[in-house]
């Protein structure tokens, strides 16, 4: 499967990541993407399997990268891993399609429960 990680900070990319591999998903393909400009971008020209994306980011947001994959026609499965979480927010993105969205602070334990049933 091909898992990609939308996130301005590398740092936090490579957290995801990691946090994705402590939680038993291994053996995955993890793509990363900079912003949501960068994403789109990527998951236009080739879909992913699963986008886990930060909300805020420089350029593009999450939920305006997720408006843009649904825009362009493409059906990949999204979810949020962000630092914010308020009932608008998570109402917001499930109208957009998304299928989850993450807090942080996070750990292996919330990404197994939330993600076991999206990840082959």
């Amino acid at each position: 499967m091909r898992i990609m990680v939308v996130d301005d900070s590398r740092a936090m990319r490579m957290i995801v990541i990691r946090t994705l591999r402590l939680a038993g998903f291994r053996g995955h393909t993890f793509l990363e993407a900079s912003d949501g400009d960068e994403a789109l971008a990527a998951i236009t020209a080739d879909p992913p399997d699963l986008v886990l994306s930060d909300w805020n980011m420089p350029k593009l947001s999450g939920i305006d990268l997720l408006r843009g994959i649904n825009a362009a026609g493409c059906k990949v499965k999204f979810g949020f891993v962000t630092s914010e979480s308020t009932p608008q927010m998570r109402k917001i993105s499930g109208a957009e399609g998304a299928l989850f969205l993450i807090a942080k602070p996070f750990n292996e334990d919330t990404f197994r429960e939330v993600l076991e049933r999206y990840v082959c």
